[in-house]
């Protein structure tokens, strides 16, 4: 008996002892937060937006009368009388709705530009009701923010901007905002992802989420579970029984509103390349190990990255101290840089790893947006090529007078999925600049079945990209 109560004990020790020293879930990872409490605390900084905008209808002009040989106008006739006949239409007021948040006790408000704009009339509800004229100090339709400014005697409210770069995907977040029109509406949710590019524009950054966002949550905040703005609600992509919500992260908001209070207008770095981002085919046709930078494909003549000596193949794999992990980064980076100021650029040039300092210039409106060619990458090669003479170029319409042209590209082969266009100049085959069909002849006889060939292309259109294609 004693012995069989001693195994007893002694098993239910082990068995504790093997318990405590289990990991544990902490209470935290597994209870919701008090979305209630944060509900109450940010709701007031949150207000709903009006906008009025006086549109002109088009007006119907008369049909000019025309020569007739038979001098009978009798169409002319019927069509300006039966304008004439038409009612008018009279200008009138178009309206929309949107939601805004308060980022300062002086009453400037942050929004969606695409909320305000060509606006002739904005209108601010506050939550408890007022509602006040607001004022657009400014706009960025590129990032799509809007700063709004209402002039309250009072002290406002104002929501607390957070650190959306230390924002993990997983955590909870919420929403608030007027969707279809009914004000304050709450929804939660968690961070889905984090630097999704959806098409918006070159900078495109944004946080997805699965809290519920509709029509009129736009321009209002993503909060964190602290009660600080992480995102501004600007776009949802709706389908299949749901919806999928994209925020700007408010580290980008901060410095766009800083020149919006300032100056009204965003000014932006500038480098004067294009590039695409770096494939597996082609970082291997580099001779690099790894996908991560951004391939410089041109560069602009008189701009800041051909006066620093970057060069069409160099990789850029660190801006100012930032890692370049994918080509998209590198926008952001530049976009955000101080004008004039000098920024250490790593890059790698044929295979060799190479620092280049750069003053970074400003970004004017005619130098258009920092862009990327993006390659694709095949299996096959199905291009014809031709020494370019007088009568190519002009059956082609192009203006080279020398050079590899394409003339030919074979349906369903490498080429034609990697987007290679007839017309398009051959400027360098595994950087190396061919001019006659023997020499490229010769160099494609070289390259063995799975072997990289790596063509630098003008398009018909201007642009230049690389492609790189493996050899059949």
């Amino acid at each position: 008996m004693f012995l069989s109560r001693f195994f007893t004990v002694h098993i239910l020790v082990i068995g504790l002892v093997i318990a405590l020293s289990q990991p544990t879930l902490s209470v935290a990872s597994v209870v919701s937060p008090d979305f209630a409490a944060l509900a109450k605390k940010v709701n007031p900084t949150v207000v709903n937006i009006r906008t009025a905008k006086n549109i002109k209808p088009k007006q119907h002009h008369r049909r000019p009368q025309q020569q007739n040989p038979f001098g009978n106008n009798f169409f002319d006739d019927f069509f300006n009388r039966y304008l004439d006949e038409m009612p008018q239409q009279r200008p009138y007021r178009a309206q929309s709705l949107g939601t805004g948040f308060i980022i300062s006790s002086d009453g400037y408000i942050l929004t969606n530009n695409h909320v305000v704009n060509g606006a002739d009339e904005v209108m601010v509800k506050l939550s408890d009701g007022r509602e006040v004229k607001g004022e657009i100090k400014g706009s960025d339709e590129k990032v799509d923010l809007a700063l709004i400014k209402i002039s309250e005697k009072e002290r406002l409210p104002f929501a607390e901007l957070g650190d959306s770069d230390s924002l993990e995907v997983g955590e909870w977040v919420m929403a608030i905002g007027n969707p279809f029109g009914l004000s304050h509406t709450v929804t939660a949710g968690i961070v889905s992802a984090k630097g999704r590019v959806i098409g918006n524009g070159p900078y495109d950054d944004f946080i997805q989420t699965d809290a519920s966002i509709n029509p009129g949550n736009s321009g209002g905040p993503l909060f964190n579970t602290e009660g600080r703005v992480i995102g501004v609600n600007t776009a949802i992509i709706a389908g299949g029984g749901g919806g999928i919500g994209f925020a700007i992260p408010i580290s980008i908001a901060k410095t766009i509103v800083n020149q919006l209070r300032e100056s009204g207008k965003v000014t932006r770095g500038y480098l004067g390349v294009r590039f695409q981002p770096l494939t597996a085919d082609l970082a291997k046709s580099f001779g690099l190990k790894s996908e991560k930078g951004a391939l410089i494909a041109s560069v602009e003549n008189d701009t800041p990255a051909e006066k620093a000596g970057l060069k069409a193949g160099d990789v850029i794999v660190e801006y100012d101290g930032k890692q370049i992990a994918e080509g998209n980064e590198l926008p952001r980076y530049v976009a955000a840089t101080p004008i004039d100021k000098e920024v250490r650029i790593v890059v790698y040039r044929e295979g060799i790893k190479k620092d280049i300092l750069l003053v970074v210039g400003k970004l004017k409106d005619k130098d258009g947006e920092p862009g990327f060619d993006n390659g694709k990458e095949s299996d096959k090669i199905g291009i014809t090529v031709e020494e370019v003479r007088k009568d190519t170029a002009d059956r082609l319409g192009i203006r080279d007078s020398k050079g590899l042209v394409i003339t030919d590209v074979k349906p369903g082969s490498s080429a034609e999925e990697a987007g290679v266009a007839v017309g398009s100049i051959i400027i360098e085959i595994n950087g190396r600049r061919l001019e006659k069909v023997r020499a490229y002849n010769d160099l494609v006889a070289l390259l063995k079945k799975g072997d990289v060939m790596r063509l630098l292309l003008r398009r018909p259109d201007g642009t230049v990209h690389y492609v790189a294609l493996k050899v059949e």
